[in-house]
């Protein structure tokens, strides 16, 4: 296994472009190679610079997993601009509010995905900011409302409007750009910032993640590292490349590693089914509710999926039996574990070799280059075993939030901590058990309750897939719990209420047992499969 050590972008592409004829990306029947994505990222680098994007602009780039999405970013990246990916499930109004947030300067936009043309939901929730004094007499934008957004580039299609252009046209116009891109290029240092990726905003205004070329680089390495990942294998990227799992964990790992990337750009059990079959995939990490689809697929004995190797499986809402039927069923030969958030994408990584048992309960130990504690309410340190909220410290933890010192000093304390709102404990190996969001705890008749123990508890029963536990105001305890469970499709017999309540008492103390339990089919999710608890 031979991992690139760039420490930019420019570095990495300089390395992929030696790697020659070995595919790099496969998507929609047709391969590319490492030289001729190198190439192509360098063009889509020039035609930048023709706009005149350079140091610390700022790219919004709206688009599923594709290769446009790989070309537009690392282009804007390799000259040292600033990308901003966004949410393909956001409504215009929060792309709009990111957009003005960030101060992006362009926005390179796909016409068309999950049946909407988010252009038009941009222009439209844009315009609502407009008033008639806010722009110059005759000044023609292409997002009215949104002045910072000068160029709007289509990957699809024609341009229509003033202000933009197709993905065609602008790569056509940095013909004649090759000597002031190669210094660029060199320009660009470790500690440049190459991304703000906002937070999904579960707790309120999304803020943007500024991180560095070399943290992304660090983040990727670790967990390329982690996954063993080599030229050999074959990745297919389900998690969605706006966020730091499909990004950082998807296409920059496989990249420092030689591997070839398959984009996914909708799941769908058969067609997923199918790929892994046809390619020989060997690397499919993603949220539980992929495996559980891929497991309950009807037809999943007539596929071959012998080739998978590696997995990593976000255990927090996964069914008991998950991990073990991944490995047994679908035929992984190594089911893993992660931890991390936006402001540290991969904290702590399985171990080589790990037990599914321990991996199954454990996110593993801190990667290399990131310390963490686990502290009580005054910052102390807790022993092994015992609950605390986890902080973490190192190399590849975020720069700040842009354009928000506040929001930046109430996260990092002085001496370099981000406390990160989780609760977990450490083990006798150092492996990191989560236990509980801090946000979502509710207080029942003056007892702290967090759901995540609830939840574990019904992952026991044999007929519940998911559950998802909140606290309700009750006049007389201050909180109640309250249940949202989705059943097995093929459970027999199905469990009403009052089993499931049942089954909670014979397991909890009584103030934790859910008041009242929903049964649903599924959960509100956001684009990376995490439950909304907000809205539930």
């Amino acid at each position: 296994m031979h991992l690139s050590d760039a420490r930019t972008i420019p570095q990495l592409l300089a390395d992929m472009a030696r790697l020659g004829d070995h595919p790099a990306v496969v998507a929609a029947g047709t391969a590319v190679s490492y030289g001729e994505l190198s190439e192509r990222i360098a063009e889509a680098g020039r035609a930048y610079l023709a706009q005149g994007v350079g140091p610390g602009d700022r790219v919004g780039l709206w688009a599923p997993n594709r290769l446009d999405f790989i070309l537009a970013m690392l282009g804007a990246q390799s000259v040292g601009a600033a990308v901003v990916p966004l949410n393909t499930r956001y409504t215009g109004h929060e792309a709009a509010m990111i957009l003005r947030r960030s101060g992006a300067s362009i926005l390179v936009v796909a016409d068309e995905f999950l049946g909407r043309r988010p252009l038009e939901t941009l222009r439209a929730a844009a315009a609502e900011a407009v008033s008639d004094d806010a722009e110059e007499p005759g000044e023609v934008l292409p997002v009215p409302g949104l002045p910072a957004v000068r160029l709007v580039v289509r990957l699809d299609g024609t341009a229509d409007e003033p202000g933009e252009s197709s993905w065609k046209s602008f790569l056509a116009g940095g013909t004649g750009e090759e000597e002031r891109f190669s210094a660029a290029a060199a320009a660009v240092q470790p500690d440049d910032v190459v991304d703000i990726l906002y937070t999904s905003g579960t707790t309120g205004l999304p803020k943007g993640v500024m991180s560095a070329h070399r943290q992304t680089l660090g983040v990727a390495r670790a967990w390329a590292a982690g996954a063993e990942l080599s030229s050999g294998d074959r990745y297919a990227i389900v998690n969605p490349f706006f966020h730091g799992f499909g990004y950082k964990a998807g296409v920059i790992a496989a990249l420092l590693a030689g591997a070839t990337i398959y984009p996914v750009e909708t799941f769908d059990a058969s067609a997923l089914l199918d790929l892994i079959q046809k390619e020989r995939i060997s690397v499919l990490p993603g949220v539980p509710t992929i495996f559980t689809s891929l497991l309950n697929h009807p037809e999943l004995k007539s596929y071959d999926t012998s080739s998978l190797r590696f997995a990593i499986a976000g255990a927090a809402t996964a069914p008991e039996t998950l991990f073990r039927d991944m490995s047994e069923v679908l035929g992984f030969q190594t089911v893993a574990q992660a931890y991390g958030m936006t402001e540290c994408v991969v904290a702590t990584l399985s171990r080589p070799g790990e037990s599914l048992e321990h991996a199954k309960q454990t996110t593993g130990p801190a990667v290399e280059g990131v310390e963490i504690r686990v502290a009580d309410a005054g910052g102390n340190d807790l022993p092994v075993g015992e609950d605390g909220e986890i902080l973490l410290r190192g190399d590849n933890v975020m720069l700040g939030y842009f354009d928000d010192p506040e929001a930046t000093a109430n996260a990092v304390d002085g001496e370099g901590w981000f406390h990160t709102g989780d609760i977990g404990r450490l083990d006798e190996h150092g492996c990191l058990k989560i236990t509980d969001r801090l946000k979502d705890m509710f207080i029942v008749g003056g007892f702290n309750v967090y759901p995540a123990e609830i939840e574990n508890v019904l992952r026991q029963h044999p007929a519940v897939n998911e559950s998802a536990v909140v606290g309700v105001d009750d006049e007389r305890m201050g909180s109640v719990g309250r249940a949202y469970v989705a059943l097995l499709h093929d459970a027999d017999p199905m469990p009403t209420a009052d089993d499931l309540a049942a089954f909670c008492k014979t397991r909890l103390a009584n103030y934790k047992v859910p008041r009242s339990f929903v049964i649903v089919n599924d959960f509100p999710r956001n684009s990376t499969g995490k439950v909304l608890k907000s809205k539930l």
